[in-house]
């Protein structure tokens, strides 16, 4: 099954994450039938390019209720409804994070939840990397958090006020598996 991955990656969360799923997809098929380009170099690219791929997986970072730069694939998904469309999206929650449920609900509509399957991959934080104006967004987000009356909101506001990395290639299994089967 010949499948692209297109991804954006801001502190290399997302674009680790969309190697592991081009590797895996590589050994699984035994072939090198799969392509991965960033959103960058998709855009570039013209409408007759996508047509040869049987998958596209688009995987993109969280970020305030949002997948960053997702409207890209789902603006193009309603003309490629005959392919196995994929969505992942990688965040600084671990999997067990209460919200999570209601965040991933959100990021499709019902419509585009009939062709699109999403998957979420817990990645981390990487302030080192992080775009100043991002920077200056967490550190006010982790400052509430901590004043929060919830204790574990204030235990999140600790774990999310410095950088850390939760990302493991257990994650793309799903990925893989919904892709390679029939």
């Amino acid at each position: 099954m010949k499948t692209l991955i297109v991804y954006t990656s801001q502190t290399g969360f997302t674009r680790k994450y969309s190697r592991w799923v081009y590797e895996g997809l590589n050994k699984k098929l035994n072939s090198e039938l799969s392509e991965l380009l960033t959103i960058k170099e998709a855009k570039r690219k013209k409408t007759s390019y996508f047509e040869r791929f049987d998958a596209i997986i688009y995987g993109g970072w969280s970020m305030a209720g949002k997948v960053v730069k997702s409207k890209w694939f789902l603006k193009k998904a309603p003309k490629w409804n005959s392919k196995k469309l994929v969505m992942f999206c990688v965040g600084a929650s671990p999997t067990d994070n209460p919200d999570l449920e209601g965040y991933l609900n959100n990021v499709l509509s019902v419509e585009e939840k009939k062709y699109i399957k999403l998957f979420y991959c817990p990645g981390g934080l990487n302030y080192n990397k992080m775009k100043f104006r991002h920077k200056i967004l967490m550190k006010m987000f982790t400052a509430m958090l901590k004043k929060d009356k919830d204790a574990s909101k204030r235990e999140m506001g600790e774990i999310i006020s410095h950088s850390y990395d939760i990302s493991d290639k257990k994650y793309i299994e799903p990925i893989i598996e919904y892709i390679v089967s029939n």
